[in-house]
């Protein structure tokens, strides 16, 4: 089975994308087709976003569904026209709310995403040049940051430092384990002085040599011997110097950071 999903926001559509992905998870067996339009935040372009769902009716002959995250009721009406499924996300919510405050919501469009707090988007860029310039061993200057992942080649660890910067304005550097760095029995020197901030990441080795593959096909680096060999090596010394460690094979960036935010006790506002 194929049903259209529609995810509509008069911000970003972060929120109804990621909240509905996870509701729509739920539904084995069913292939979802999903488009996301985002900053639908006055008629035109509720009437517009109607007419796209309308037309993915009448061609599919299946009701669309709409997860729904815009504030203003009145662009809410217009898009349900469409005669798609509307869940509005907030609208569970809304009443209790306003009865426990003792006021009205606003209606207000863009304010999920919008820039209220500038401390905290200075923050998130700054955290974002850190992993930049911190990112593969560029910088090993490690005294600023939150937290430092360590790992063998395209085992996940740049993603998700980018990711933890931007979502959490977390300050976030990684450090490629070296063929030479392996050979050893311990830790270089400059992660050993920061070994409190320092998570390990690991990866199956067939993962890891499939990865290495679409950079480099054909050679040494993306053999499987080589990556079971750093894998091997790798995980010899996370246990020696008893560093926290997570498999990154099955999980998504998202996870990887949660994970390690909990693991650290780096709490962080969601941006």
């Amino acid at each position: 089975m194929r049903r259209t999903v529609f995810f509509i926001s008069d911000s970003t559509g972060v929120t109804a994308e990621t909240i509905g992905h996870s509701i729509l998870a739920q539904f084995e067996g069913i292939d979802f087709d999903a488009h996301r339009l985002p900053f639908v935040d006055d008629a035109d372009k509720a009437a517009a976003a109607a007419l796209r769902i309308k037309t993915a009716y009448a061609k599919s002959g299946m009701k669309p569904i709409v997860v729904n995250t815009m504030a203003d009721q009145a662009l809410c009406s217009v898009v349900a026209g469409s005669g798609a499924l509307m869940i509005d996300l907030f609208a569970p919510f809304m009443g209790q709310l306003e009865q426990e405050l003792g006021t009205k919501r606003s209606g207000a469009v863009n304010r999920s995403h919008g820039l209220v707090d500038t401390n905290r988007y200075d923050r998130r860029i700054d955290a974002t040049n850190y992993a930049l310039t911190h990112d593969d061993g560029m910088s090993t200057k490690f005294d600023d940051a939150d937290v430092i992942l360590v790992g063998v080649s395209r085992s996940g660890k740049t993603p998700t430092c980018l990711y933890m910067a931007l979502q959490y304005g977390v300050k976030a550097a990684n450090y490629p384990l070296t063929d030479d760095d392996l050979e050893q029995d311990h830790l270089p020197s400059f992660l050993r002085v920061h070994k409190p901030r320092l998570y390990a990441l690991n990866i199956d080795a067939e993962r890891l040599a499939q990865i290495r593959s679409e950079r480099r096909p054909n050679s040494r680096y993306a053999s499987v011997e080589q990556a079971r060999w750093e894998l091997g090596r790798a995980q010899h010394m996370f246990l020696t110097h008893n560093i926290p460690q997570i498999n990154t094979t099955h999980l998504s960036i998202e996870e990887i950071a949660s994970r390690i935010l909990s693991h650290m006790g780096l709490e962080r506002d969601v941006f």
